[in-house]
């Protein structure tokens, strides 16, 4: 009901007395509704500046969280079981060189036993720095790791343990069950906490992440779950394979560097097989084994990517050169020969595998020592 004709000062509810006075709420009542709340403001000035110092030279900061995208199937978790060995042992260019730490190692798609020790094993780690994460509650029973509900006691852990690293694989499977990692808002509410344990921890924080079924070449877009994932993490290093790599190999690139440089050299790298005995007999792991650095960088490599005008000419241009420098060669030609060549006319490698590509030049290994070789089909 409304009283136009009644000045605002003179309502009163029906069951107060007229000569009741109208206290206020208490001021922490007014906008937090029953929590207090009190906004204060503080001079920059008073702010002291931090150097950013790395995890891993350049590439993963130290304090903070780092997020990995790529399809499955290319060694993205042999990565981890690379990057855990070489901090628990001291190796890795940055803060902790020639200083081991531990690592945690939070992993909910792979089994122990049957995959992540080996790896951890083949990769060189040192097993007793290498921590696996269980959750208990009161009865006793064995949860997953839950975020951010869980971030207060991992902060009590990392201190404990020494901790310089933990992983996530993958990260989007530790978001608590109730909210939607699909929805910003939500993951905000998972990640960001997350972020702040690393920062307050100065433990770098690791999380794997699964390309989705978007197109073009932006890797940040095309990471599955909400944008937060990329807005949150302070870096990010993409995973892709070559298939144009006449070695199998995969390229890692630098993607997101909030706190550094983003025009890293990318870096290649192999997958090879190593047998190992059991109590149950032999059995092989994969092992990640870098090759040093490439031209090629992810964004090359996104094979859905419709690509631009400039790039098609690019390829257009490298396709006919290469055509005409294999007839030349009587149709197949040393692939080292053929790299060597397309760089001396001005093609990058990146180009060069677009080129052989769009041709359906064939590779084939053969003499000893074994070489390959490019040929027209």
């Amino acid at each position: 009901m409304s009283y136009p004709d009644t000045p605002a000062r003179h309502l009163r509810p029906v069951d107060m007395p007229p000569d009741a006075v109208h206290e206020p709420p208490p001021a922490e009542t007014v906008s937090g509704h029953g929590h207090a709340r009190r906004v204060r403001l503080s001079a920059a000035a008073g702010v002291r500046l931090r150097p950013t110092h790395w995890l891993w030279d350049e590439r993963m900061p130290h304090g903070a969280l780092t997020i990995g995208p790529g399809r499955e199937g290319i060694g993205k978790s042999l990565f981890c079981a690379w990057l855990a060995a070489r901090v628990t042992l001291g190796e890795l260019s940055g803060v902790h060189h020639s200083a081991p730490k531990s690592v945690i190692y939070a992993a909910t798609e792979d089994s122990w036993e049957r995959t992540l020790a080996g790896r951890l094993i083949v990769a060189g780690a040192d097993m007793h720095r290498v921590y696996r994460v269980e959750v208990e509650n009161v009865a006793g029973h064995t949860l997953p790791l839950s975020l951010p509900r869980d971030c207060d006691e991992l902060a009590a852990e990392i201190t404990k343990h020494d901790v310089g690293l933990m992983i996530v694989d993958p990260l989007i499977s530790v978001v608590d069950s109730k909210l939607n990692p699909n929805q910003d808002a939500d993951l905000r509410r998972a990640l960001e906490p997350l972020g702040r344990l690393a920062d307050d921890t100065g433990c770098a924080i690791f999380g794997l992440a699964h390309f989705n079924k978007a197109t073009g070449t932006d890797v940040l877009s095309r990471i599955m779950g909400g944008r937060a994932f990329s807005a949150v993490s302070r870096a990010a290093i993409a995973f892709a394979r070559d298939t144009g790599a006449d070695d199998g190999s995969c390229v890692i690139s630098q993607v997101k560097n909030n706190l550094g440089r983003l025009d890293l050299p990318s870096l290649r790298y192999q997958v090879e097989s190593v047998e190992l005995d059991t109590d149950e007999g032999p059995a092989e792991w994969g092992r990640l084994r870098m090759l040093g650095e490439t031209t090629t960088h992810v964004n090359d490599l996104l094979d859905d990517a419709p690509g631009n005008d400039e790039d098609r000419s690019e390829r257009d241009a490298a396709a006919g050169w290469l055509e005409d420098y294999l007839v030349q060669n009587g149709g197949s030609a040393a692939s080292a020969d053929v790299k060597k060549a397309g760089r001396a006319a001005g093609f990058s490698e990146s180009t060069l595998a677009r080129a052989r590509q769009a041709l359906k030049v064939t590779t084939k290994a053969d003499g000893f020592p074994r070489k390959s070789f490019w040929s027209l089909p």
